[in-house]
């Protein structure tokens, strides 16, 4: 393997220091032009500035080369919310808008940054026609429970027979609420699976679309597209909760698949309303970056940013975001409050430490097939999720990555701050670092 200063003279090189102005994003800007996928991730859940760069490019994205959808790592029924409120539809607050997002962590959407960015795109949609409109969609499967129930509210007003087959679609879901428990006592033959159920549904909603648009007009597009997503979203999910227990499929391919699905069938539906078809996804980098570089390969996993690249090609452009130290909003236990974390400065062996040493303290740095050799080389990398555990950061947060095949191109800061919860009565007490967890 090359000498440690060899990728450190690589980014010395490459990389342009950020000053702080709109100029820090022209070089990805032009990155973009042509592309259809702008994809932007976070090495953590909880990193405000993340937040605030994604939107800042996002807007650019928007205005300057006609992006006109924004894709995020949420469930599809919760961002349908914000959708309306973004198109200017209900009587949303911006907050009220977010409030679907429950399921914990609740706070990865439910934040100031982006109660922000939701009240710009509002701004930015007044007075454009419904076409020209920029949504926002959710790309991931949790909501087995609610996507079933708003399918049936649909068709209720849509279609009130097929209501009633649709229940009887879903009765295998009934009496469980919790998807954990209808996951295994589906794959324990404690219960009937609702699968063929809920692809029966799939299917009759997929065959009647043309017949219910003629009926209703292009405005019931953006319904049934709703609907129709739900649908898929309660086959997809119902998958991914019974192989939880299954252990025969990856519940993380199940996962990324969906979202790929999701990414293509939307970029799909605003061709067809009148749009440009062109997306920004927010997400984390670990789904966003080509797992083909990382050691999830090893296992055989595939990721959202593999799966776009191999379907989209060229018009695809894969951003990573990373940190040295700072503080992060994350839970210590699944379920738990939010809390404002501090980072233990990175592992001497990992990217995050190279960037660090290289006192550029922010910058950007373009990867891809033409970043230098030692870029390709294989270092430590770092992610934070929903749950940060310093006592454990080895084992917990780091895994082996190649960044220049992981990513397009790279923002690097080295000291961030933590997300702001919009949650009431939610204490986020600043931690050390050294404190157990």
């Amino acid at each position: 393997m090359a000498s440690p200063l060899t990728p450190f003279l690589a980014v010395r090189e490459a990389a342009q220091r950020l000053q702080g102005n709109a100029s820090d994003y022209e070089p990805l800007l032009d990155m973009a032009r042509g592309k259809d996928f702008v994809l932007l991730g976070e090495a953590t859940h909880g990193t405000a500035e993340f937040y605030r760069m994604r939107a800042q490019i996002t807007q650019s994205l928007v205005r300057g080369q006609g992006f006109d959808a924004v894709a995020i790592e949420g469930d599809w029924p919760d961002a349908w919310r914000v959708n309306r409120y973004v198109q200017g539809e209900g009587n949303d607050s911006a907050e009220e808008a977010l409030s679907d997002f429950e399921r914990f962590p609740s706070w990865m959407w439910r934040n100031r940054e982006f109660l922000a960015f939701i009240e710009w795109l509002r701004g930015h949609n007044a007075g454009l026609a419904p076409e020209r409109r920029v949504g926002v969609y959710g790309l991931d499967l949790y909501s087995l429970y609610r996507s079933a129930e708003a399918v049936i509210r649909y068709l209720e007003r849509a279609d009130p027979l097929q209501a009633e087959a649709a229940r009887q679609h879903y009765a295998a879901l009934d009496h469980v609420r919790d998807p954990a428990a209808y996951g295994y006592q589906a794959a324990t033959g404690l219960r009937a699976p609702a699968r063929d159920g809920a692809i029966r549904q799939l299917l009759q909603l997929r065959t009647d679309e043309a017949a219910y648009i003629s009926r209703n007009g292009l405005a019931a597009m953006d319904s049934h597209y709703f609907a129709e997503r739900n649908a898929t979203v309660v086959v997809n999910a119902e998958a991914y909760y019974r192989e939880m227990f299954g252990r025969r499929i990856s519940t993380w391919n199940l996962r990324d698949a969906h979202m790929a699905q999701t990414l293509s069938s939307l970029a799909a539906y605003r061709l067809r309303r009148g749009g440009s078809g062109r997306i920004v996804v927010w997400a984390h980098n670990s789904h966003l970056g080509d797992a083909r570089a990382t050691e999830s390969q090893l296992r055989g996993e595939w990721n959202l940013g593999q799966l776009v690249r191999q379907q989209a090609g060229a018009p695809a452009l894969l951003v990573g975001f990373t940190t040295y130290t700072g503080h992060v909003c994350a839970a210590s236990e699944w379920d738990g409050d939010p809390e404002h974390k501090a980072v233990v400065p990175a592992l001497h062996d990992s990217w995050e430490a190279l960037f660090h040493s290289t006192g550029l303290d922010r910058f950007f740095l373009p990867l891809g097939p033409q970043a230098s050799h030692p870029l390709f080389e294989v270092m430590l990398e770092r992610a934070i999720g929903v749950l940060y555990l310093p006592r454990t950061e080895r084992a917990s947060h780091y895994f082996d990555a190649s960044i220049a095949g992981q990513f397009d191109a790279l923002f690097h800061v080295d000291e961030t701050t933590a997300l702001e919860p919009l949650q009431p009565g939610h204490p986020v007490p600043v931690l050390d670092s050294d404190r157990p967890d």
